[in-house]
């Protein structure tokens, strides 16, 4: 190291301030050598008092993202884990056995141990920018809070706020903190390092809400037994750490905090090995994977992409439009009739008011955004467009057409790329003029909701294009994985066969509940033929049509997905499919019967599950052979981000080697 990752300074008030900056990281981790030197600095504190103690970041944008996730991965056993949550317990004691005030002042990321770290502080300050964010994610990782967390955060703010941001993995804003009494103030960031003196040297005092009564035994049992009906209504029992949370606060909050640090620690070593906590860890790895990502052998592209346009304001064309000027790129987007940019434009608008509803923006950073889209019907505007998405309809004889005209408008360096969700790239480049740079960019649907994006390799893309596409992706936070063009290319064509073998299952005469109920118990966000409803029966027969003709023998289109296409059905954005869509409740749809055999058959949850993943595996295994994907990583990813395969299973290729089916 060229430096500590800590350093003290002193100031003419005789306050020290404890400055995290590791040099060798772009954030601050509270991994041995900076809990080491932690330590070491609080010892020395101990000894030789200052009039005050400040713990604040010296890098410009994070406090502490929290613990070294590699450090998670190395615990060996239960009783590994619990002494390293006792050696955090000693470690953030010594804060509050100073004997002199402590403030965090806290700008950025204050996560996990770094948000356990203010807690041990006598004061907390924050700045109330967007970016500032304080809580305790560890349930995502499979584990709960180890330093701290579940003993000092109820006492603090009491039991059913805590709750709700550690069963959860929550975090919060600090004007959302502020105002359940995380943090003491919350101000702008030129103001935090006074306001933390102000603090320190006892000139502003904090203003806190007794709990003293939301902490008691006869509110404790109650509040715990609703977060526990809450956590399995959410979890379906998956995920062991939320509960064992609770456990952990309710437990130790019936005893002193130092038995309720031995409790946290126990539990803590207890969660760290689960078969649920290893994979959530590997399931982080993939995302860092993937944000790291390059392509190797080509250098990063000289300049961001700050200008698209868009063909097509459909769902996909809007949802993307949304996406990119939401993250401050400007748009064009084009549709070849202004009734149909004013449906996009519209579906952009309420994307945008949904956001700010949810909190997710501001509402100026949401009247910004919308002002970024402009729209059109024709060319105008695209002359000076840094990459083009093609967003129109999934028919070939649609989209090739479109490359032609683009050809002459078009900068002489711009990319073209197509939104297909199965057509072969290759056979799309063939309509261009420069098919070294026409990639594929398939985003999923929802596009604020989903995290993937597949760039798809032509025969003739060139790696600058891959390149560039890959940062693209990143530039809009969204996970690249790099595919090989074929037909579904990986997602979808993993999916489709799921899909179609729901529908197989259901003309069996397995009811609709119980094909959708098995998978929502092995963990799937929805079931497969609710799923079918959300993409659009349109869509799902049209993508099983394309690999039914390029497998044929091997896929087939479900009978009952073509009749209820025929019949007009076309899912949730019709209002019915296999379910109903009325006043926000969904149920099975009784039309579905036309379309079925008739007669009813038993099935149990594992054999649905069996068959349902079973026709993923064989085709994953395909599409390695193939060369579809790089590794086994791309698969689990793509799964995981693309469909929502439970991520506490590790990802497709993960649960079929742990269960023997590879």
């Amino acid at each position: 190291m060229d430096r500590d990752a800590i350093r003290l300074e002193l100031d003419s008030d005789g306050i020290a301030w404890v400055v995290l900056d590791d040099p060798n990281e772009k954030v601050n981790l509270l991994n041995p050598i900076t809990v080491g030197q932690l330590d070491h600095i609080l010892d020395g504190l101990t000894a030789k008092k200052p009039r005050a103690v400040i713990f604040i970041s010296g890098k410009p944008d994070i406090f502490i993202a929290g613990a070294d996730i590699k450090e998670l991965a190395r615990i060996e056993s239960s009783s590994h884990g619990a002494e390293l949550s006792r050696a955090g317990h000693r470690i953030f004691n010594k804060i509050t056995q100073l004997g002199v005030p402590t403030v965090a002042a806290i700008h950025g990321p204050c996560l996990g141990g770094g948000c356990e770290l203010a807690l041990a502080c006598a004061f907390r300050v924050a700045t109330d920018e967007r970016k500032t964010q304080i809580g305790l994610p560890e349930t995502q990782l499979g584990i709960i809070p180890g330093w701290g967390g579940t003993q000092r955060l109820p006492r603090l703010i009491g039991l059913p706020a805590a709750l709700g941001i550690i069963v959860a993995g929550k975090s919060l804003e600090a004007v959302k903190a502020l105002k359940i009494g995380l943090v003491d103030a919350a101000v702008p960031l030129v103001a935090l390092r006074d306001t933390a003196k102000r603090y320190a040297l006892g000139q502003v005092k904090a203003r806190r809400r007794k709990v003293f009564w939301k902490n008691i035994r006869p509110v404790r049992p109650i509040v715990c037994r609703m977060a526990r009906k809450q956590a399995l209504a959410r979890t379906h029992g998956q995920y062991p750490a939320p509960l064992r949370a609770i456990d952990a606060v309710e437990e130790g909050l019936a005893k002193k905090i130092e038995a309720g640090f031995e409790i946290e620690a126990t539990i803590f070593g207890e969660m760290a090995v689960t078969p649920q906590a290893r994979n959530l860890i590997r399931v982080f790895f993939l995302r860092e994977r993937s944000s790291k990502m390059r392509v190797e052998g080509v250098d990063l592209p000289k300049r961001k992409i700050e200008k698209i346009g868009v063909l097509g304001a459909g769902v996909m064309g809007a949802g993307i439009a949304q996406w990119c000027s939401a993250r401050g790129l400007t748009v064009r987007l084009k549709d070849i009739k202004p009734e149909f940019v004013a449906a996009g434009m519209k579906r952009i608008e309420d994307t945008y008011r949904e956001a700010v509803k949810r909190r997710k923006m501001s509402a100026l950073d949401a009247q910004h955004g919308w002002e970024r889209v402009h729209p059109t019907t024709d060319y105008t505007g695209f002359h000076d467009c840094d990459l083009v998405i093609e967003a129109v309809l999934e028919q070939i004889e649609i989209k090739r057409p479109l490359y032609q005209e683009l050809a002459p408008v078009l900068q002489r360096d711009c990319l073209v790329a197509s939104n297909t969700s199965a057509i072969p790239i290759d056979i799309l480049a063939g309509a261009t003029r420069h098919p070294e740079r026409f990639v594929g960019i398939h985003f999923f649907n929802p596009v604020h909701k989903m995290p993937l994006v597949e760039i798809v390799r032509g025969a003739k893309t060139s790696p600058e294009t891959i390149a560039a596409a890959v940062e693209f992706a990143k530039q809009l936070k969204k996970m690249p994985i790099v595919v090989r063009s074929a037909p579904g290319f990986l997602v979808n064509r993993l999916l489709m066969p799921y899909l179609n073998e729901a529908g197989a299952l259901l003309e069996e005469g397995v009811r609709l509940q119980d094909i959708d109920g098995a998978m929502l118990r092995f963990g799937m966000p929805m079931g497969p033929l609710r799923l079918i409803d959300e993409v659009g029966i349109d869509v799902a027969v049209d993508v099983a049509g394309e690999l039914a003709a390029a497998f044929m023998g091997r896929m087939t289109v479900a009978p009952v997905l073509r009749k209820m296409h025929e019949a007009g059905f076309k899912g949730r954005k019709g209002g019915a499919g296999f379910y109903t869509y009325k006043e926000k409740k969904e149920r099975p749809n009784r039309k579905v019967l036309a379309f079925l055999p008739g007669g009813q058959k038993e099935s149990d949850a594992e054999t649905i599950q069996k068959r349902l993943i079973g026709v993923m595996i064989d085709e994953a295994k395909l599409c390695l052979t193939e060369g579809v994907v790089a590794g086994e990583e791309d698969i689990d990813a793509g799964m995981i981000f693309g469909t929502g395969f439970p991520p506490f299973r590790g990802g497709l290729v993960k649960y079929a080697r742990d269960s023997r089916l590879w």
